[in-house]
């Protein structure tokens, strides 16, 4: 049902932000979560007793509880919330059917805990990403119909012609995330928490990885951009720098994506064609890629002096330095020269965290530092000296952690590929595992100042909400142009 708020005018209709504040608050809770548990494992990988034994706290079980977590708790709660929060704005109309809206909040709440009992117990397909059992796959895909709809509806019911360039991102990653999903899900039960994947041998392979890569692509990096394209014009108070070269991006991201998951795959039994089908898009990849962060930098043009006293534009910017640094990296270790030495090493952890924690974990908490206090009365957090801090500990976390990824990859690809002038090899597993220690340590104590900066965002939101008041923004009767 419509919401209306009082005054001496008619009613007017206002913003459906119920759900928006739901989602954002849980963005954090679960982040809370999920990080703790990437550095539980992390201390595992330094000392692995501190698996004490027990089936369910090994390191197997809970790095898929990690990724999910991260990934789907964090990262898709943000996005709802974010997504929700600017499609009303950009289109100035309430959410379409807030039932709904209230639906895909339980349901998806439902199903992270749902993976958080699971994935301890040992009910797994296996598979990168998309570890959770066919009972838990076919919500996810009830809910991510109800949240298009929900999405979709309120887009159709837009009082303005046009459609701001941030809901093209959210929609394209809504689209195909149900794609690949739904086609890389596909699976024949064998028991109420055990199924087969339909696909077999290297079909198998070539399917989740074209999920696995596009799960980046579009759950990790498109439904981010959407982000990125909304709040940094709003914290800047500047226009997107180039409007044409943002539906450049989006459409040159879209096509290019999809065809770049073989480079997953490099000297296996993939068809020797497909791997480099899939390094030859990679390359292609770092045009658009870069083209959405110089669009995005640029935007602070004029307004550069902000970044010296505004923490919340500088998580914004700073994400999108990581963006580029990830998004030039990703497509130097497809090329299969590159990849000889990098792949099944500490290299790619490096490479995967810097766009985690770099790019979609400082995109999302500047986002929601700047999305929460106004959905709750205020003009800004609760304490932003506190948002200062948070920002430097984890910029030194998210340094530390990947510069001792980078530096324990790069040694244990070459380990590995050192030989005896007899052909023997020059080192042994186990020497390649011990030279790695210092490095996990210092990754460890990276996860742990990054854990601190995200409890102190915990801390910064709870006062926040708790000095503030749930607000009830009308819908101006007169729409812009554009957002």
């Amino acid at each position: 049902m419509q919401q209306t708020y009082e005054t001496d005018s008619p009613a007017r209709a206002i913003y459906e932000d119920s759900v928006v504040r739901q989602f954002a608050i849980m963005a954090v809770v679960w982040g809370v979560v999920g990080m703790l548990v990437g550095v539980v494992i992390a201390a595992q990988l330094t000392w692995p007793q501190l698996n004490l034994d027990i089936p369910w706290l090994s390191y197997g079980r809970l790095r898929p509880l990690h990724t999910n977590a991260v990934i789907f708790a964090f990262g898709g709660c943000a996005l709802m919330a974010t997504s929700f929060h600017v499609v009303q704005r950009t289109c100035q109309v309430p959410l379409f059917a807030p039932g709904l809206a209230s639906f895909v909040f339980w349901g998806w709440q439902a199903i992270i805990v749902a993976a958080a009992i699971s994935l301890p117990m040992g009910f797994t397909r296996g598979k990168e990403y998309a570890e959770l059992e066919w009972p838990i796959t076919i919500a996810i895909a009830v809910v991510w119909v109800a949240y298009a709809i929900v999405f979709f509806g309120t887009i159709a019911k837009r009082k303005v012609r046009h459609i701001y360039v941030a809901n093209w991102f959210y929609g394209a990653f809504i689209i195909a995330v149900a794609l690949l999903h739904i086609v890389n899900g596909a699976s024949m039960p064998a028991g109420w928490m055990k199924s087969y994947s339909v696909y077999a041998g290297v079909q198998d392979a070539m399917v989740q990885w074209w999920y696995g890569h596009n799960a980046v692509g579009f759950f990790l990096t498109a439904g981010f951009l959407g982000m990125m394209y909304y709040y940094i014009p709003k914290q800047a108070g500047r226009p997107v720098y180039s409007y044409r070269l943002s539906i450049v991006h989006f459409w040159a991201l879209i096509f290019t994506y999809m065809w770049a998951g073989p480079h997953h795959l490099h000297y296996t039994a993939l068809p020797d064609w497909t791997q480099s089908l899939g390094m030859v898009f990679s390359l292609i990849l770092l045009a658009p890629s870069w083209g959405g962060m110089i669009n995005g930098v640029m935007t602070l043009s004029g307004a550069w002096h902000k970044l010296r006293t505004d923490p919340v534009l500088r998580f914004l910017i700073v994400a999108l330095s990581f963006y580029g640094m990830s998004t030039f990296e990703g497509p130097m270790m497809s090329i299969k020269t590159v990849n000889s030495l990098s792949h099944y090493t500490d290299w790619g952890i490096a490479h995967v965290h810097s766009g985690a924690l770099g790019w979609v974990g400082f995109i999302s908490m500047g986002s929601l530092y700047y999305l929460i206090p106004r959905i709750y009365g205020r003009t800004s957090m609760y304490s932003v000296p506190a948002i200062e801090l948070h920002f430097w500990i984890s910029t030194i976390g998210v340094v530390l952690y990947i510069a001792a990824m980078w530096i324990a990859g790069v040694m244990q690809g070459l380990m590995w590929r050192s030989v005896n002038p007899d052909g023997t090899l020059a080192y042994t597993f186990v020497e390649g595992v011990k030279a790695t220690f210092p490095f996990y340590l210092v990754r460890l104590g990276g996860g742990l100042l990054y854990l601190s900066g995200m409890l102190l965002m915990a801390w910064n939101v709870w006062m926040t909400v708790m000095s503030g008041r749930s607000v009830r923004a009308p819908v101006p009767e007169l729409a812009p142009s554009h957002a």
